[in-house]
């Protein structure tokens, strides 16, 4: 049996895109938690610096994550996002260790 795949993926919007990107990131939500394997998504925004964006994660499994980044609305938002963000998606996949 696999494993639950906890991951965060930050990104960082030009201070100039913040709204924009904001609005691409936010569009990701619900057709993201559709999908077959996602326990969690959620997207967060610094408050102290309003271009750093965050989304916390949590799959079934890597195949169910796997999935999730070569989904339509990813691969569409993945071509986007040059124009809006400085640095990113620094993305980092987690196991559980105390279950």
């Amino acid at each position: 049996m696999s494993k639950q795949i906890h991951a965060v993926a930050r990104l960082i919007a030009f201070p100039n895109k913040v709204e924009e990107a904001k609005a691409l990131l936010l569009e990701l939500v619900e057709p993201t938690r559709k999908e077959v394997g996602c326990l969690q998504y959620d997207l967060l925004q610094n408050q102290e610096d309003p271009t750093d964006f965050t989304f916390v994660e949590k799959w079934e499994s890597q195949e169910s994550l796997d999935a999730h980044l070569a989904s339509e609305h990813i691969q569409s938002a993945i071509a986007k996002l040059p124009e809006l963000i400085a640095s990113g998606p620094d993305i980092r996949r987690y196991t559980l260790l105390d279950s």
